[in-house]
């Protein structure tokens, strides 16, 4: 008799805020294998974006997560301006450099917290939160919003930083960035946190790369890849700083790489506000954008963040595709569950910062001829429906 039994975990789980669904198959108290079943919060941005013009795109982008909202700007003006070859004035990219930096703040301390709270150390989650407010009043004075900022607008930024801003950014960052030290210090001395994230959650460094890990997950497994640094846009190239990387392969080395990642955007912070171009924050372009093909790349919080856009010479894409970067982290996700304990699923699955939201698709199947187009086919065979591809 086999003792290999199936559990489900989601799409509602206590310990998972996503609607999400993984398949285990447990042998005793170990993982042997998982299916991810993605698609529950499926909710065809993509396609919307093609029935609205580049301006109401802008607004629909900043939606795909309210954590990256000003990654995915940044990622869409960067294409459109592409596109009509447009130069964004110095200036603008700094101050995209300087929000996207308080955005990863944000995302890593509010991280912290997560990692904290599936480990069931809520003091450290409730004190990580705490701060957390710090960079998200600091947003707010620059942007007039706590979540989604709206800073971004085809051709550079919609608000400027004035001296008195930067003054208090300056002290903001600083706190941020003290605070943080003292929480590695936690996280590198606490005998739960050890006991919890140490060898937990293994991702070596060949199985990071083959199968395409990116952002912290994949430089907690010792390699040094980094969008900012390998591929620079906004400010990048003029700003000096250090990818951060530790050789753990587990999760108490994606917690380093996350708390140093902090401090290194309090150093890219304190960089650009002191060297802070003079001049414009914006350039007029065209509502049209030229036929084109591109690609554009940045650094999100969780990882590479990649679009696609392909425009036909009218003032509405026709087609833009997103590439979220907890899509591209999924099978390093099952790589990393298979052979550990029950009990650490909700952690590892943490570890990498998933947003589901963001990274889920549907395909649409018409069943008399197996032709691919539309919602998942053994969805649509479960409940007898038909779905008759368009002539």
């Amino acid at each position: 008799m086999s003792s290999i039994i199936k559990i489900p975990f989601g799409p509602q789980h206590p310990a998972l805020k996503e609607p999400e669904n993984f398949m285990f198959k447990v042998d005793g108290e170990y993982v042997v294998d998982v299916t991810p079943r993605i698609g529950y919060a499926h909710r065809g941005i993509e396609k919307a974006l093609e029935d609205r013009t580049y301006i109401q795109d802008l607004y629909l982008i900043e939606r795909i997560c309210g954590i990256c909202s000003h990654a995915h700007t940044t990622c869409y003006t960067q294409a459109v301006e592409e596109a009509l070859k447009v130069d964004v004035p110095p200036r603008a990219k700094y101050i995209r450099t300087i929000v996207t930096e308080l955005e990863r703040i944000h995302n890593h301390y509010f991280w912290l917290g997560i990692v904290a709270h599936e480990i069931g150390f809520e003091t450290l989650f409730m004190y990580t939160w705490r701060d957390r407010e710090i960079v998200m009043d600091l947003l707010e004075l620059l942007s007039g919003n706590r979540v989604q900022y709206a800073m971004n607008m085809i051709g550079g930024v919609r608000r400027d930083i004035t001296p008195e801003i930067s003054s208090k950014i300056m002290k903001g960052v600083k706190v941020l960035g003290e605070r943080m030290k003292y929480y590695k210090k936690i996280c590198s001395d606490d005998k739960t946190i050890l006991a919890r994230s140490v060898n937990v959650g293994i991702l070596k460094t060949k199985d990071a790369i083959s199968l395409c890990a990116v952002g912290p997950t994949l430089r907690a497994s010792n390699v040094k890849r980094d969008v900012r640094a390998d591929d620079p846009y906004a400010a990048y190239d003029e700003i000096p700083f250090h990818v951060v990387t530790y050789d753990g392969c587990d999760v108490a080395s994606r917690i380093a790489t996350r708390c140093d990642e902090v401090i290194e955007s309090v150093e890219i912070i304190r960089y650009a506000l002191e060297h802070l171009p003079t001049g414009s924050i914006e350039v007029i372009v065209s509502r049209v954008v030229p036929p084109a093909e591109i690609i554009s790349r940045v650094e999100a919080p969780r990882g590479e963040n990649l679009h696609y856009l392909r425009s036909n010479g009218t003032d509405k894409p026709s087609r833009y595709k997103v590439r979220s970067p907890t899509l591209a982290n999924l099978t390093a996700l099952c790589k990393m569950l298979i052979g550990g304990y029950i009990a650490d699923i909700p952690i590892v699955i943490a570890g990498i910062d998933p947003c589901f939201c963001c990274m889920d698709r549907l395909t649409f199947v018409d069943i008399n001829n197996d032709e691919t187009w539309g919602w998942e086919g053994e969805k649509l065979r479960r409940y007898g429906i038909k779905w008759y591809k368009k002539q």
